[in-house]
């Protein structure tokens, strides 16, 4: 059995540079609303590293002055001073941390509401391109790592560098000739370094590859758990899991390697430093030309020196980490609808009468008039023409593949025509507001999508213009306030995920209620009682009589029993409407309509 498809949805985890002046820019664009915040963290991060480097110094004073000419209060002053700034570093560390933090959080804040409004702009085409899995990571993981960019990257590079500098001009000043010994290893450290960047780039690539296979492999499986049951295949999509987690594991064992191997080389190169001062520094003092607390603040300035420079290589992982995950957020944020909005909508006929026109539409999922291969697109709908006036029940019936739901995508705006128009009440619905279009029409699908929330919720979704009295008088007309009204808490009785403690039969009244308590003008109903037993289907039958009452209708359905008492019935075939007529009408004409109802009654009667 294979659950999904051999194809490698995670190539776009391909990172570019590891740094791009332009994605730069745009992700500092997080930071202007907290600009004052910002520099504030950054002139504590400076202070903060000033401070930290005040020791060593008041350490070679104390050594030259205070001990040789036994001044007591001098060395009492110099451990006064020496505290104090210790305790200011701390605090100032400490505020530092919290207001970095608290920018870090602010921008994630920013940064997932503006990806989920993006989400929600897209068109249904996106979706079907896109595993839930990747979407998801772009939320979490991608959004994380900008995260850890802004409170440990951004700000904490400032400090490291002024770090540095000041070390470098301290260092220079107190003795020019035992810096430059001193700084004579750097050229290992720079080779150790690019070795160490140029691999865990790559390491980190391979990690954020199998993460977010991980990620969409987890959500495709939990989702279909109950496929995954009905065929025994639970061992065998954990040996995938296996393998795609060893992957992950690897890669992150990769990824330790190179740190492993790279801090400890540091360290040797500090060491190696600390051996040039003490050598060094040692003939200088013999000779009289520095003091022994010279030497010994250089020994302390050596050791600080090579701790911004490991944090720096840390910063420029953490920083070719954001590069990547801000290459395919803002490609993300940077996609548009292929739906798209008009540029000067029209407002909706006020009454709205509900009529439908569908005029000469052609329609191919392979989105374009021609193919990228040259080859004339597959097309789905072929020239497909009918009007439903206003309050008409219409049904479309067909084979499956007929293109029965691709009517609905059309009407809905999920997609776009590439030929042709479909009007409402005389007008193209590309020239109304997505927004608007979808508040007229309501649709009602076989495989109802029932949030986790309170049965209330699921009927109102939020809308505060539906009043409570509204609600429970949509239940009561569909006839699902009567198992509403069972559940332990009633309205406010939580559903669990897509309404699972709900029958099949119960969830679809509570879509009825739902459409209804939003009174659209226009109503779509797709195969919404296949799902359903016999017992209960009269009871849906009823419930969608008054669904429908007053409303122009489109029935979408494979029992014909569900469609007999429809104004008139449309027969779809390979894309093309070949029927049009009422029930009787049709079954006269013998055509393709009356046999599919003697395949479906007859056959079965004689079965």
């Amino acid at each position: 059995m294979q659950l999904a498809p051999e194809v490698d949805f995670h190539e776009e985890e391909a990172l570019g540079r590891a740094y791009d002046a332009r994605l730069m820019r745009r992700l500092l664009r997080y930071l202007k609303p907290y600009r004052l915040k910002v520099a504030i963290a950054v002139l504590m991060l400076i202070a903060a590293s000033g401070l930290d480097l005040v020791g060593p110094y008041l350490t070679a004073v104390a050594i030259d002055r205070a001990i040789p000419q036994r001044d007591l209060n001098l060395l009492a002053v110099l451990a006064g001073i020496y505290t104090l700034t210790l305790l200011l570093a701390l605090v100032l560390s400490y505020a530092q941390t919290l207001l970095t933090t608290w920018i870090g959080q602010s921008v994630m804040y920013d940064l997932r509401t503006q990806i989920f409004g993006q989400l929600q702009r897209l068109s249904l085409r996106f979706f079907d391109r896109n595993p839930v899995g990747r979407l998801m990571t772009r939320m979490t993981s991608d959004v994380e790592v900008l995260n850890e960019m802004f409170t440990s990257g951004v700000v904490a590079i400032f400090g490291d560098v002024f770090t540095l500098a000041f070390i470098v001009g301290i260092m220079l000043t107190m003795s020019w000739k035992l810096a430059l010994v001193s700084f004579t290893v750097l050229p290992l450290v720079w080779a150790a370094a690019y070795w160490f960047r140029k691999n865990v780039r790559r390491s980190y690539r391979e990690i954020r590859v199998k993460l977010a296979k991980i990620n969409s492999f987890l959500q495709e499986r939990i989702s279909g758990m109950s496929v995954v049951q009905l065929f025994g295949r639970e061992q065998n999509e954990l040996d995938k899991f296996k393998a795609i987690n060893a992957d992950h594991l690897h890669a992150h064992l990769r990824s330790i390697h190179y740190y492993a191997i790279f801090w400890p080389l540091i360290e040797l190169v500090a060491a190696i430093a600390v051996a040039l001062v003490l050598w060094y520094g040692g003939l200088n003092v013999l000779e009289g030309t520095v003091t022994v607390g010279v030497v010994a603040a250089f020994l302390q300035y050596v050791r600080r020196f090579y701790r911004p420079i490991q944090d720096l290589s840390e910063k420029f992982n953490i920083l070719q980490s954001a590069m990547a995950s801000s290459e395919r957020i803002f490609r993300l944020l940077d996609m548009e609808p292929t739906v798209p909005e008009p540029q000067q909508p029209s407002q909706l006929p006020t009454p709205l009468r509900g009529e439908i026109e569908f005029r000469d539409v052609w329609f191919a999922y392979n989105k374009a008039a021609r193919r990228d291969d040259g080859e004339p697109p597959d097309w789905v709908l072929k020239g497909v023409s009918f009007k439903a006036a206003p309050g008409e029940r219409l049904a479309v019936v067909g084979h499956t593949g007929a293109g029965k739901t691709t009517l609905i995508n059309l009407l809905m705006r999920f997609y776009d025509v590439q030929k042709g128009a479909i009007l409402l009440d005389g007008i193209d619905i590309r020239e109304f507001p997505q927004h608007d279009l979808r508040r007229a029409i309501k649709l009602v699908l076989q495989d109802v999508y029932l949030f986790s929330g309170s049965a209330s919720f699921n009927i109102r979704l939020g809308n505060e213009e539906i009043t409570e009295e509204d609600m429970v008088a949509a239940a009561q007309r569909v006839g699902a306030d009567r198992f509403i009204r069972r559940l332990p808490s009633g309205y406010d009785q939580a559903l669990g995920e897509r309404g699972s403690s709900l029958s099949v039969g119960e969830r679809q009244l509570l879509s009825f209620a739902r459409a209804l308590a939003f009174d659209p003008r226009i109503l779509i109903l797709d195969e919404a009682t296949s799902s359903v037993d016999s017992e209960i289907e009269a009871q849906i039958q009823a419930a969608l009589e008054e669904l429908m009452r007053g409303r122009t209708s489109l029935v979408i359905a494979h029992r014909l029993s569900t469609v007999q008492n429809a104004d008139r019935i449309i027969v779809m075939h390979h894309g093309e409407v070949v029927e049009m007529g009422t029930h009787a009408q049709l079954l006269d004409k013998g055509a393709l309509y009356a046999r599919l109802y003697e395949y479906q009654f007859v056959g079965e009667g004689a079965a």
